[in-house]
């Protein structure tokens, strides 16, 4: 008799908690890495001439309003210092970093509650009454996370419009802004080079998968600003490598293409497959994850969090997001089989 104890069936584990775009590294960053390690045994350009021209390409900038940074929080971090803000605007439900980040400054934090009546979209006229003359900074993020919902781009001009009359600097995050449908026309990279008080942060970490090389550029076109961060920042803070495989990854036109289709076609897929269901709400997605509520009583979001475990699922559990519950779930989409074991197997338990 065999006593070695029973197993649960071994599944990949895939995290849906990450967000991060199913297709995985860009080739350009394999070849990249692969073709100049030898450029780690030299010190970094602190000009980073090619990086920099590369990502004002990109966003259809100038050179001179490019701000380079060790992934978003260090930018969020860098600009919450060039501030200094006594009293900051945020969204509920929003990103939990930029309460993290604010209240090591001392911020005194306040926060718009979105309504999930309104499913969680930005009412903006009351936001902007929102928007008082003893405000510093305000900070949204476009699409929001966790709620998966952007905003136009009409509304984040009137919402820059109203910062800038009472004084007030405005950081928009586009973390997420590339996976969602025509975001070009969403953007608000082109306002950042009209409005002084407004920065633009963008990462590559989601969109292109990868996390572990640590960038994110801001757009801002405040010359002041410019010359304190420019003291402020470290010199050489983007390893060699880095900057390399970054200025090849920008120019990736397939793989960005093939991404975005990928992303599009799957966020559908997976709404039209759980949108039958009655038990569950679905948040309409604009990005790549989707916010989910779970309508039965006795279902909580650890209950289909460990259900999810089983199958080598891991979802993200928004218990602890400020503005949610323990009836919140949250996941991003993935390849096409992935999807369809994650969707199955919620279905089974709520």
């Amino acid at each position: 008799m065999n006593s070695s104890p029973l197993r649960i069936e071994q599944y990949e584990t895939v995290l849906f908690n990450a967000n991060l775009n199913p297709r995985g590294i860009p080739g350009s960053v394999t070849r990249a890495i692969q073709q100049n390690i030898s450029s780690i045994s030299k010190y970094p350009d602190i000009y980073y001439t090619k990086l920099k021209k590369t990502v004002a390409e990109y966003v259809n900038a100038s050179l001179e309003h490019i701000i380079m940074g060790n992934g978003s929080n260090d930018l969020l971090k860098l600009f919450t210092a060039l501030i200094s803000p006594r009293k900051a605007l945020l969204l509920s439900p929003g990103p939990t970093e930029y309460t993290r980040v604010l209240s090591s400054n001392n911020t005194d934090i306040v926060y718009f509650n979105l309504k999930e009546e309104d499913e969680f979209a930005l009412n903006t006229s009351d936001f902007i009454n929102a928007i008082t003359d003893d405000l510093d900074m305000v900070i949204i993020s476009n699409p929001n996370n966790p709620t998966s919902k952007r905003i136009s781009l009409e509304d984040i001009t009137k919402i820059t419009d109203t910062c800038k009359k009472k004084g007030i600097f405005l950081i928009v995050d586009e973390m997420y802004i590339e996976f969602t449908e025509n975001y070009e026309a969403f953007t608000a990279t082109g306002l950042a080079q009209v409005y002084d008080n407004l920065a633009v942060i963008r990462s590559v970490s989601k969109f292109f998968s990868v996390p572990g090389l640590r960038f994110a550029y801001a757009i801002m076109s405040n010359p002041a600003y410019k010359e304190k961060i420019d003291i402020i920042k470290t010199k050489n803070n983007i390893d060699s490598l880095t900057a390399i495989a970054i200025t090849d990854m920008l120019k990736d036109d397939d793989y960005i293409t093939q991404s975005q289709s990928t992303i599009h076609t799957e966020r559908s897929l997976v709404y039209l497959a759980m949108s039958t269901s009655r038990s569950i709400h679905l948040f309409k997605p604009d990005a790549n994850f989707m916010l989910v509520k779970l309508l039965k009583d006795d279902i909580t979001a650890a209950d289909v969090a460990m259900h999810c475990n089983q199958r080598g699922i891991i979802i993200r559990k928004c218990d602890d997001i400020r503005g949610l519950s323990n009836k919140y779930i949250r996941f991003c989409f993935m390849n096409p089989k992935q999807n369809d074991l994650m969707v199955n197997t919620i279905l089974e338990i709520v």
